[in-house]
């Protein structure tokens, strides 16, 4: 005996981490799932009321996962080291999905990138304007996230977009950003911004294929709803 006072719920963690292994997720509320995570460098206190509280606080699994550090540090029983696991596997989840990427065909096979812009940028607070760098067979090179904050016509810089295109010697691009309203219809500024950027892009020989706008669950497609394929037939009438 080590003469140690058990925790409150101890031995709950081990079934839930016994759980977790039989058969992964799979009948997990969403506070379990963030217990589970706040036990990875909680060692010794139950976490079962902290998951609760987060939880309730944020919403959403996603809220709680896109919250800020301090942010989550204001829930009790949360703090500077066991919000470690809830950072962690977000930023896995982002490195994963962005790998399934690499090399892969996004203008012809899209779904995955849906699945990556969707997690890594459609709960933000903000605006993120990311770019997906192609080569020239339409394969993906890397992604980057250049912009963020309200996105105007004055706010994304075209040369920047271009400079970032050279520098990861890409041959086309495919953009995405986030309305945090949840609605992807695309603004005025959206429409220009894109206009701008696709003008830009031509005149430095590189290809925009698409700019998606990500909602909630959600998307808008530039071109698919044609406004590409006119913006590059504007930029050949004026040129």
């Amino acid at each position: 005996m080590d003469g140690r006072k058990p925790h409150k719920g101890e031995g709950h963690r081990k079934r839930l981490r016994d759980r977790f292994l039989s058969s992964g997720l799979s009948g997990f509320s969403d506070y379990e799932v963030i217990e589970l995570l706040l036990t990875l460098a909680t060692p010794r206190k139950d976490c079962k009321d902290a998951a609760k509280a987060v939880l309730k606080k944020f919403k959403t699994l996603q809220g709680v996962f896109e919250a800020f550090p301090a942010e989550l540090c204001k829930v009790e029983g949360i703090g500077a080291a066991n919000l470690f696991g809830i950072k962690l596997i977000k930023a896995v989840a982002d490195r994963y999905l962005e790998k399934k990427l690499i090399k892969k065909d996004p203008v012809n096979n899209s779904k995955e990138l849906f699945d990556f812009l969707c997690h890594s940028i459609r709960d933000k607070d903000v605006e993120y304007f990311a770019v997906v760098f192609l080569d020239a067979k339409n394969k993906v090179i890397t992604t980057e996230t250049l912009f963020k904050g309200t996105l105007t016509a004055s706010a994304v810089y075209p040369r920047e977009v271009v400079r970032a295109a050279i520098n990861n010697h890409a041959a086309a691009l495919i953009f995405a950003h986030n309305h945090p309203s949840g609605d992807p219809n695309p603004s005025d500024e959206d429409v220009l911004i894109t206009r701008k950027l696709v003008f830009a892009c031509r005149v430095m020989g590189i290809t925009v294929h698409e700019h998606l706008i990500i909602g909630d669950n959600r998307y808008f497609s530039f071109a698919d709803q044609g406004h590409i394929a006119r913006m590059n037939h504007e930029f050949e009438m004026q040129n």
